[in-house]
């Protein structure tokens, strides 16, 4: 069996490839996608050669952890009622001739069923979101942690943070941005910068800017006791001055990845209408234009999301 996959073939170099695929096991399912994400964070360090090595990477590879598809046909031991949903597809596996890191950027994709999540049906464009608003969520929700009321970053990420910590029911957090390209488009919250909130002190402070000096910015800003939450991923080596730290007796967390019940949280928020994912896709490319697509997603300060539509070329 074949599939159509986007391939990053050595950093710098990615096109679009044939890739032979195994065939679905007893517990897999087998699904034709309809859109997926790029991610302008992870899969732009996997792009450049600056991913920290990760069990199963490689290239060449196929990336992509944001699909939304169609369940085509399921394994003897898979829900028999998963056949025919839209499904959710955070990764994919059994490429014969790449790496998959994370391996859901592909027209035909091969899964286990327990991994794929069933969403509306009017999800098939917003639902490649699912992964950022699920990354959001659990960052939101660490055990015992502060409900920020900074957030560094209007990026994707930041915009999805001051969402739902709207729609979670908190009051609306202040989100700095230094990009004027970014600082539209809030809903609910106010966005500014750093200077204007010069003297301003916060208790709780999340950063989804992905800068490697953010630390000492956060924690001058700190109250006494306030922490500092790293929701971004950070290829650098990571280091702050020590005595204003101690002197706010900061504290620090770092978020790591989404877990299945995150998204099914985030998938309730929606439901509920408490959630909107509109207005955060900005762009939307062909599978066949998947260069150009990526190129624009990991340089262009105006594209929030980049989508890759598969059901252009079915």
């Amino acid at each position: 069996m074949q599939t159509t996959a986007v391939v990053f073939e050595q950093p710098e170099r990615i096109g679009l490839q044939a890739l032979a695929i195994a065939e679905p096991g007893d517990g897999d399912v087998l699904v034709r996608s309809e859109c997926s994400g790029i991610s302008a964070g992870t899969e732009k360090l996997l792009f450049e050669g600056r991913m920290p090595a990760f069990p199963g990477m490689g290239y060449p590879l196929v990336p992509g952890y944001e699909t939304v598809g169609r369940v085509v046909s399921v394994g003897r031991n898979a829900p028999s009622d998963l056949e025919g949903r839209l499904v959710f597809v955070p990764g994919a596996r059994g490429y014969s001739d790449a790496a998959a890191l994370f391996g859901a950027s592909a027209e035909r994709l091969v899964a286990p069923a327990d991994r794929v999540i069933p969403i509306a049906e009017d999800l098939e464009r917003t639902g490649t979101l699912l992964s950022l608003a699920a990354t959001a969520y659990h960052a939101l929700t660490l055990p015992g942690m502060t409900v920020p009321d900074l957030v560094v970053g209007h990026g994707i990420v930041g915009r999805l943070i001051a969402r739902l910590i709207i729609a979670m029911g908190h009051s609306a957090p202040t989100v700095w941005e230094i990009n004027p390209a970014r600082t539209d488009g809030a809903r609910g919250y106010a966005v500014t910068t750093s200077e204007a909130c010069e003297g301003t002190r916060f208790s709780s402070v999340i950063d989804a800017s992905g800068d490697p000096g953010i630390l000492d910015k956060a924690i001058a800003v700190l109250e006494r006791g306030g922490e500092v939450t790293l929701a971004g991923f950070y290829s650098e080596t990571m280091s702050f001055r020590f005595t204003p730290a101690f002197m706010r007796e900061a504290r620090f967390r770092i978020a790591a990845e989404f877990r299945p019940d995150d998204v099914r949280a985030v998938l309730a928020l929606l439901a509920d209408g408490r959630l909107s994912l509109e207005g955060l896709i900005t762009h939307s490319a062909s599978p066949a234009q998947a260069e150009a697509a990526y190129r624009t997603a990991f340089g262009d300060p105006a594209c929030l999301k980049m989508i890759l539509d598969w059901r252009e070329l079915q």
